[in-house]
């Protein structure tokens, strides 16, 4: 299993701060509670995202990952990667955060296994590094990656990877 010492300490953050909770508005159920469950069919378009208080004049990434697969009991193919989107930003004075980038990596929804326990798919919202260039880190030609590319994902990795700081905020729903 890669290392992922991020994920558990940027779950707890929001145990901790619940001001550090990511806003999710996913299918028509915005959730302002982590764990929230989610249908898996209500939940395959990527979500839209909010958080208060950021800086309007900088841009935000988001990563995506179910950490429960193939089931929560054995997780050897897990954390997956579900989405990695660039360029968020909030207009002065709004919660709500748009991205007109291309994707790293192209947003897929749940889909746990038959006989699944609900999965967590959890949302990590970074400051993105100046004079980010997602290009350089996405399949050519915004292709698609891969599922086989997606498993056993570390996000401690990507955040070296990418250049990412502390994480800004955090949410996660359930689906199965």
């Amino acid at each position: 299993m890669p290392s992922n010492e991020s994920v558990k300490r940027n779950l707890k953050l929001i145990q901790d701060d619940p001001s550090k909770v990511l806003g999710l508005t996913v299918g028509k159920k915005h959730m302002p509670k982590p764990g929230d469950y989610i249908p898996r069919a209500d939940a395959q378009s990527a979500p839209s995202i909010s958080y208060a208080g950021l800086d309007s004049s900088r841009s935000y990434i988001v990563v995506c990952l179910d950490i429960d697969a193939p089931f929560r009991s054995f997780d050897v193919l897990g954390p997956i990667l579900h989405w990695i989107q660039p360029g968020f930003a909030a207009a002065q004075g709004s919660a709500e955060l748009n991205s007109t980038a291309p994707f790293v990596v192209d947003y897929i929804g749940p889909a746990p296994p038959p006989g699944a326990a609900p999965h967590r798919y959890c949302f990590f919202l970074y400051e993105q590094p100046a004079g980010f260039d997602g290009k350089q880190y996405a399949p050519p030609n915004g292709q698609k990656m891969s599922n086989w590319s997606r498993m056993r994902c570390s996000l401690d990795a990507w955040e070296k990877k990418l250049g990412l700081g502390a994480v800004v905020a955090v949410n996660y729903f359930t689906s199965n």
